[in-house]
């Protein structure tokens, strides 16, 4: 399925960008300027960015048009150009971006020190020339699936402004969303990804753990992903070429990646075996349209042609071992702070790390070896399958609330949302990708998860269900 390339820049994809920047029907300064218009026009209403850098913006736009210029002179002969040369990138605000300062959505750490490191992420982005703009919006330290903090306020769902985006990469996804920049740079430690990507209607990956460096970190350790927000699926898999570069500062990235994800996306899926489980076998109160609606997607995907079996893989809700290692990394960081900083944080944050008081050292190597359980129990599981498909999340995005709004429970936390955090502790690649939209017009996404290390498959298999089922767009 083709479609044409929208005339409004802020509604084309980084790759319908690209064509027009070869062609020379836009420049990067057209789309940089576009951006910025909009930015001005939508975000106070979505608020997605904790910084907007117009300055940066445009001085990087001229460097990529005179580049394309060059290259359009050349006979496409230059090989000056990046992979995403010109193409607007966000960061999200927990991710390290030199000469801009990283807050982790947090008033607890000064912007006035030297910012003058990259993180590995933002490092290739810039290397492949793509135009960095913002930072977005995060809870504090990342620390739930919703998007609002002490520090940046309330972010909100382009789809209805009363809702939230999810969390924690809920700025980088409203902003997606909204049109305000193609891509964008999130993290996913629980879900953070999938679930703002589901409840915003965008495409979201949280790629194998490693596959795409970190430094420094997360404290929250080796749950903690990082992956892109887009608005398509090649989108994604042209990103991914950026970011999986191994680097040096990372020591659990992994060897070198010759993949171009780009390669085989259009292979589609007749004959590939996926596993279809609606609830996991645990999961309760999935909202009924959610579950409709997926189940008619996965009927999508046997007219592709792929060999769907109905089977749960058989495994107990691990919810236990996700909020457990979690508030043990709360606690690591309230541990860090003086009095006087612990007294500006979020509540749900405090309270996330005072939970994580009551684990003595030998809960947490429980958790650690039921982890480690689960994860070979998975890779055994998916040796059968190509892929399993599930909801994102149980429900569409919920009304925006206030920080400390809500008692902090694990289920209170991450009960409603049973199907993303599994395969942060099984490190697994996983997707969402929107599947409809409830009757009052909030998306439903719809979850891939692949074999570890087969970050292609998953996005091979979204590309397939987006080649008739196309992402759709809010109207902001």
């Amino acid at each position: 399925m083709t479609t044409s390339t929208p005339t409004d820049l802020t509604q084309c994809t980084a790759i319908q960008l690209q064509g027009l920047y070869r062609s020379g029907a836009a420049s990067p300064v057209d789309t940089a300027q576009a951006l910025l218009a909009r930015i001005e026009k939508v975000n106070p209403q979505i608020n997605a960015f904790t910084l907007v850098d117009e300055e940066v913006a445009i001085a990087c736009a001229k460097a990529s048009e005179t580049k394309w210029h060059a290259h359009r002179q050349s006979g496409d002969r230059s090989t000056d150009l990046g992979a995403l040369e010109g193409v607007p990138v966000s960061i999200k605000d927990l991710i390290l971006t030199r000469g801009w300062p990283t807050l982790r959505g947090s008033r607890t750490i000064d912007p006035k020190q030297a910012w003058d490191v990259d993180a590995p992420v933002t490092a290739r982005l810039r290397e492949a020339g793509a135009l960095l703009f913002a930072k977005t919006t995060t809870p504090e330290f990342g620390c739930k699936a919703e998007t609002n903090s002490p520090a940046t306020g309330f972010t909100r769902n382009p789809w209805n402004l009363q809702k939230t985006p999810g969390g924690s990469s809920g700025g980088t996804a409203a902003a997606v969303a909204a049109g305000l920049g193609p891509l964008g740079v999130g993290t996913d430690g629980a879900g953070s990804v999938r679930i703002p990507a589901s409840f915003c209607g965008n495409f979201g990956l949280k790629p194998s753990f490693g596959r795409v460096p970190a430094y420094p970190l997360s404290p929250f350790g080796s749950v903690a992903h990082l992956g892109p927000h887009s608005m398509s699926v090649a989108d994604a898999a042209l990103m991914m070429n950026v970011m999986k570069q191994p680097d040096a500062r990372d020591w659990t990235s992994l060897p070198v990646d010759t993949t171009d994800y780009l390669q085989g996306l259009d292979k589609g899926i007749r004959g590939l075996r996926i596993a279809y489980s609606p609830t996991l076998g645990f999961a309760k109160n999935i909202h009924p349209e959610v579950a409709a609606a997926v189940d008619q997607a996965v009927k999508v995907l046997v007219d592709l042609g792929a060999q769907v079996e109905h089977i749960d893989p058989g495994f107990e809700d691990p919810l236990e071992i996700t909020t457990g290692l979690w508030f043990l990394g709360a606690l690591t960081v309230w541990n860090g702070m003086t009095a006087e900083q612990q007294a500006l944080t979020d509540p749900d944050f405090k309270a996330q790390a005072l939970l994580g008081q009551h684990y003595s050292a030998l809960d947490i190597q429980h958790l650690n070896l039921k982890r480690g359980a689960l994860g070979s129990y998975m890779r055994q599981f998916m040796q059968k399958y190509d892929v399993l498909v599930t909801p994102s999340v149980a429900i569409p995005a919920f009304d925006v609330r206030s920080p400390g709004q809500q008692s902090m429970t694990p289920e209170s936390m991450l009960g409603w949302t049973p199907f993303s955090y599994p395969f942060n502790l099984t490190q697994q690649p996983a997707a969402s990708i929107p599947c409809g939209l409830t009757q009052a017009g909030l998306p439903i996404g719809l979850q891939f998860v692949g074999r570890m290390f087969d970050d292609a498959m998953v996005l091979r298999v979204a590309k397939a269900y987006e080649s008739v089922c196309p992402i759709p767009r809010p109207q902001i």
